[in-house]
């Protein structure tokens, strides 16, 4: 099976910065996802397995990056300029099967694998 370890959250002001980290077991198509607190499962950010593709929610678009260690398996999510409402759990998650180069995932339907979450907390 898929391995998934989180690590990287914490507790941050509005305007600061984390870099969240999640090493996989393999090579795969990778997505982030985060759940505030009732509230539903929220798509952020996913890569491609082979190069840097690389797709983002509306909501974090100039202000998170998504990227890749190969030699690693990791994959790494920088968040920049955090602000309150992106208080969440973040969650990795991986996609191994049935993988399509050209598509897109964006549906947490669409995983297979997750890591544990990790909190992301920013304060005002």
């Amino acid at each position: 099976q898929v391995q998934l370890v989180e690590s990287g959250g914490g507790l941050v002001q509005a305007g600061g910065s984390l870099r969240l980290s999640c090493e996989a077991s393999g090579r795969y198509y990778m997505g982030w996802f985060r759940q505030a607190p009732e509230k539903e499962r929220e798509f952020v950010a996913a890569i491609a397995s082979i190069g840097s593709s690389t797709t983002y929610a509306d909501s974090v678009k100039g202000r998170f990056t998504l990227s890749r260690d190969s030699a690693k398996n990791t994959v790494y999510l920088q968040m920049n300029s955090l602000q309150p409402e992106d208080t969440a759990v973040y969650y990795c998650a991986a996609k191994a099967r049935n993988v399509r180069f050209y598509n897109i995932y964006t549906s947490q339907y669409d995983y297979e694998s997750w890591g544990q979450g990790t909190q992301v907390t920013v304060s005002s």
